[in-house]
């Protein structure tokens, strides 16, 4: 007799039979336990409940949530789906065929035509669910959006939301072997005692067991050989199984440009990223690939990618289909429209950019060009101080006037942005690639016994669908 055989409840069982019909594999007890869980989560849960997926690569997560979201739609039970970003909710939205926004983009709203404060929106809807992935992204520290999203805490105003409608419940899923949001030990959306603190009851379910079909992939069994270090304590570097695997291997610099060059002729650029431990060795990368593979002698044409390094509210007023422009979110540049402009000590460019996780959305914005060549994020502060200087020494009226009119001006509202065919391994987390190239040097050996290092490690094999480069992988009996 199984699980669900045992179940007395007519209703829990005919759902969770929908869902397990759904599949395209039998499911594990892991699996099947969860599914029995959230049957009874939808059903019985009280008000202030809610329900954590934790799942480790391979472990059946992205299949199950398809056959969920089929399931609900079947039983007439509504559902949203929600991610982090613009990239993870467009990954999201295809794995899942149904359509995914961005937490922002869902539970803020502007303030007012013109106004760079969003304020949380009313839940209008009723009943439903709300499903979140990749919420080991989720962070609930003030940063530099207090002054613009809500209290400035995301996972809070997240649960207000969600809960500010009637019978509405959520569902958070994620991996807690991933990153972290930046500057944080650990995941908050993915802590029972974190959302306890905060008034909820928790019901807390685990994908553990790896398919064995998964670990025929290279990428999912050495993903799975950095989690169990993890788990054992990291005494020595993960000692990756890189023999006979067709889909990760080492790459030594010598081939690193013909690699990169195959991925993009094979997949195209979209497809293929690198990924490194810093935006200055990202800049090598990029400026790498621009001039030696792209042969880019310009600093910045049509077709190049960029990659926002700052949330801007300016450049996406006039367009319904986003509400602001997010960092982290991926632009094409579709046209460069004419000279480039040198005002307030930094060059400017006039520029078309289609947003792919947009649906191709294209807008019509000027850039700051001292970004994309610079070791930093973004501008460091004292540009950012000589340009807010110099704006407010022209413009007209008393400090409250200048600051209304600071908002609108477009220099100083600029987009930040740098390349983006090489980006740190935050600014991955929540994309997925066919080609993974993942930069292994100038790691120091003790670094390598840190969670920091293992966690960044495994957040980017998991990023590749297809395959992945270890850039100059030395193990450590090579050493």
């Amino acid at each position: 007799m199984t699980s669900l055989d045992k179940i007395e409840d007519a209703r829990v069982r005919a759902f969770a039979t929908d869902v397990i019909g759904q599949l395209p594999f039998v499911p594990n007890e892991d699996q099947l336990n969860f599914v029995i869980a959230l049957t009874q989560f939808l059903m019985f849960s009280s008000e202030q409940s809610l329900m954590l997926l934790s799942g480790y690569a391979g472990t059946g997560k992205t299949s199950l949530t398809g056959a969920i979201v089929k399931a609900l739609a079947q039983a007439g039970i509504k559902c949203v789906l929600l991610a982090p970003t613009g990239r993870a909710a467009h990954v999201f939205g295809e794995y899942s065929g149904h359509a995914a926004f961005t937490i922002h983009r869902k539970i803020y709203r502007q303030q007012g035509y013109g106004s760079t404060a969003f304020t949380l929106a009313e839940n209008k809807h009723t009943r439903t669910l709300f499903i979140v992935d990749e919420a080991s992204m989720i962070s609930n520290t003030l940063g530099d959006s207090v002054a613009s999203f809500g209290s400035g805490r995301l996972l809070e105003d997240l649960l207000a939301y969600v809960y500010n409608g009637k019978g509405c419940r959520l569902l958070m899923m994620g991996d807690d072997a991933q990153l972290p949001p930046v500057g944080q030990v650990e995941s908050p959306a993915l802590n029972d005692g974190y959302l306890q603190a905060l008034g909820f009851t928790v019901y807390h379910k685990y994908l553990r067991e790896v398919a064995r079909q998964s670990l025929e992939s290279g990428i999912l069994c050495n993903a799975t050989i950095v989690r169990q270090s993890m788990e054992e304590g990291m005494a020595s570097e993960p000692a990756l199984q890189l023999d006979g695997m067709d889909d990760i291997q080492p790459l030594s610099s010598e081939f690193l440009l013909e690699t990169i060059s195959d991925c993009y002729d094979r997949d195209g650029m979209n497809e293929t990223i690198v990924i490194t431990r810093s935006n200055k060795r990202a800049n090598l990368f990029n400026q790498g690939i621009r001039n030696t593979i792209l042969y880019r002698e310009d600093l910045l044409v049509s077709g190049d990618l960029l990659l926002v390094s700052k949330n801007n509210y300016y450049w996406s007023e006039e367009y319904e289909e986003i509400d602001f422009i997010a960092n982290g979110d991926v632009a094409r540049v579709v046209r460069v429209w004419g000279e480039t402009e040198s005002i307030y000590g930094l060059q400017f460019a006039n520029v078309t950019l289609a947003f792919p996780d947009h649906g191709d959305i294209e807008v019509d914005a000027k850039i700051v060009l001292d970004c994309l060549m610079s070791d930093a994020p973004a501008l460091i502060r004292v540009q950012s101080e000589q340009l807010y200087n110099e704006v407010m020494s022209e413009l007209p009226g008393d400090k409250r006037s200048k600051y209304r009119e600071l908002k609108k001006h477009p220099y100083f509202n600029a987009l930040q942005v740098k390349f983006a065919y090489a980006v740190t391994c935050h600014k991955a987390q929540g994309g997925q690639w066919a080609n993974v190239l993942i930069d292994m040097g100038g790691i120091m050996p003790e670094a390598k016994l840190t969670i920091d290092y293992h966690r960044w490690l495994y957040t980017a094999i998991t990023r590749a669908r297809q395959r992945v480069y270890l850039i100059n992988y030395q193990p450590e009996e090579n050493r």
